[in-house]
């Protein structure tokens, strides 16, 4: 996913959803959309005190204050992301996993072992250090499942070409020289594409019924 406004919401609920059924998370999605103007990290930057309570008083969405609290923090951060390294999106992607890193066959029992990956420990260390907040290493892991950022469908799963097939054509933002010079890792090669984005999440397909990968958990099939 390359999108910016996708990737924050991604991110945002994913720290909505901790100590919580993802069911809950996914229930309520639309009613997010609505309350956080459709996560325009832009827009919801400017919310302010009266937008807090408002927010507290709708029972559409979890009104937890310090989420609340935090996914407007984070909004003002990913507009100085943005502003400095030209997107979120070519931000985000720096911390795209290697595919010579992980396991030369991804199964359920490995899977079962893989809470974390060391990029996602890196994108977490690194946006805590801009001031972000409920972005766990852990939390950043489901996060690049579930946008892309790694592939982790089992080598048995039919959707892990597709999600190959996909990452291919994906149009990465590049970013600005400054960006390239401060950034805590340089950004990959570009691969070309006539689409400027994928137009759907690699686990918005799903997986057969059979398949164990962590693109059949809630978390990762949404896009």
């Amino acid at each position: 996913v390359g999108d910016d406004h996708r990737l924050f919401e991604k991110i945002s609920l994913e720290g909505f959803q901790s100590g919580l059924s993802w069911l809950t998370i996914l229930r309520k999605r639309e009613n997010f959309r609505k309350a956080f103007a459709g996560f325009d990290f832009a827009k919801v930057a400017r919310f302010g005190s009266r937008h807090v309570e408002k927010l507290l008083q709708d029972a559409g969405i979890v009104r937890h204050r310090g989420k609340i609290e935090a996914t407007l923090n984070n909004a003002k951060r990913a507009c100085e992301v943005a502003d400095e390294l030209g997107s979120l999106a070519a931000y985000l992607w720096r911390f795209e996993a290697d595919p010579a890193s992980r396991p030369e066959v991804i199964t359920e029992a490995v899977l079962r072992t893989m809470t974390t990956s060391p990029e996602a420990i890196a994108l977490s260390k690194d946006l805590k250090k801009r001031g972000w907040r409920f972005v766990g290493p852990t939390t950043m892991y489901a996060f690049s499942q579930a946008m892309g950022l790694v592939n982790d469908h089992e080598h048995a799963c039919p959707s892990r070409a597709r999600v190959a097939v996909a990452r291919g054509r994906l149009h990465v933002p590049t970013m600005t020289s400054r960006a390239i010079r401060s950034g805590p890792r340089p950004p990959r090669a570009e691969r070309p594409s006539p689409a400027a984005s994928a137009s759907a999440s690699p686990w918005s397909w799903g997986c057969p019924t059979a398949c164990r990968c962590s693109a059949n958990s809630p978390s990762a099939t949404t896009s």
